[in-house]
């Protein structure tokens, strides 16, 4: 048996060896004698994981718990394929990774896209990529955030598309884009639930306008944004943001305004509050978003986050207010390290949902809140 065992290993030596000669024919994008290109290549891994209490009440409803949550994990990748040449990648592993039946990627693909500088002002980009959508609430990637405001909660950020970046002058940049408005075909993304006169566009598409201002060297900034998109046949969602930032020393305050009216409501919310079998039309969204940050120290850092948003219907030709939500997030970070950016917070978050009299009489809808505590840490971590 042993003999018999020894004869085989002989006989197959040199099919193993052709095998590894076959293999070392493919060379690695990165070789040994390319290891210089390493430094055009980044790698990061940024996580959010938090220890939560949180407690709801609304009606005669009450319930509360106690766990721990990976709020945000993703892994990024970005290189410098060329001197004009730009790749960008990002996977976030808590979210759902089903195809989307438009543009053909998983969810969880945050980017996937390209840039090429065409000239020293002009940036192109080509992929699945961030809306330029205003504002500074937007602007924080979603690990920064504990809680969003009612519009960002609920908005698409990242699509497919096309666009240009044009640098106007050190204190003026402009952005342009055309993009998909979904990632899902309308059938997929609601299903039956429906109006009768809903068809699906040749084309939903999406036309986004931004500028970037910044003033008094830098101290007052600002994103402001208009966009268009059509999410059926001749219906859209009309979606202005003015944002703007002030900072000074330790002190930065940052101030949004969005304005959103859908002739098809693409954030659900009027949609759940009427209650009905069929999409809501001709919702409107008003909100108000304030966040201040104060370093108290080289390791501590104070940031008060307080928002309020409010969302209307066309009832009976009528424009119905239907329920006012108002939020607010007091956090502490504490930063240990000097060398690398690992933050530990303290946080609570309050929201509280108000209905109008029409809502609670007409719809049956009732008052609650919702609170939280937060112990955990943000840990942007660059690997490479």
């Amino acid at each position: 048996m042993i003999k018999s065992f020894f004869i085989s290993v002989l006989l197959l030596i040199p099919f193993l060896g052709f095998s590894q000669i076959n293999d070392s024919l493919v060379e690695p994008v990165i070789s040994i004698e390319k290891k210089n290109h390493l430094k055009n290549l980044s790698i990061t891994f940024d996580m959010r994981m938090e220890f939560q209490a949180y407690t709801f009440r609304g009606g005669d409803r009450y319930y509360n718990g106690i766990q721990f949550e990976n709020g945000f994990t993703a892994l990024g990748i970005s290189a410098k394929l060329h001197e004009r040449l730009n790749f960008h990648f990002r996977n976030r592993f808590n979210k759902g990774g089903d195809v989307q039946s438009l543009d053909q990627l998983g969810s969880n693909i945050e980017l996937a896209y390209i840039d090429i500088k065409a000239s020293p002002t002009l940036t192109i980009a080509l992929g699945k990529t961030y809306a330029f959508y205003g504002g500074y609430e937007y602007e924080f990637k979603a690990m920064d955030v504990l809680e969003y405001n009612d519009i960002q909660s609920n908005a698409l950020a990242f699509v497919t598309g096309a666009g240009i970046t044009y640098q106007n002058s050190k204190y003026h940049k402009f952005g342009f884009q055309v993009l998909n408005s979904r990632t899902m075909l309308y059938e997929d993304l609601y299903g039956d639930v429906v109006a009768e006169n809903i068809q699906e566009p040749d084309w939903p598409v999406a036309i986004v306008g931004n500028w970037r201002g910044s003033f008094f060297d830098d101290k007052l900034q600002t994103i402001y944004s208009l966009s268009y998109s059509n999410q059926v046949k001749k219906r859209g969602t009309y979606f202005f943001t003015l944002g703007h930032k002030y900072q000074n020393h330790n002190l930065t305050l940052m101030y949004d305004f969005n304005y959103s009216f859908e002739e098809i409501d693409t954030k659900g919310i009027v949609t759940t509050i009427l209650g009905s079998d069929t999409v809501a039309e001709d919702a409107l969204y008003i909100e108000n978003w304030l966040r201040a940050e104060y370093q108290l120290s080289p390791k501590f850092k104070g940031l008060l986050s307080l928002m309020t948003s409010s969302a209307y219907a066309n009832v009976r030709s009528d424009n119905q207010h239907l329920r006012t939500s108002y939020g607010m997030v007091p956090t502490l970070y504490y930063s240990p390290f000097k060398s690398i950016d690992v933050r530990f917070f303290f946080a609570y978050i309050g929201r509280y949902y108000d209905y109008t009299n029409y809502a609670v009489e007409n719809l049956g809808a009732s008052n609650y809140n919702r609170n939280e505590v937060r112990v955990g840490f943000i840990a942007p971590l660059s690997l490479l």
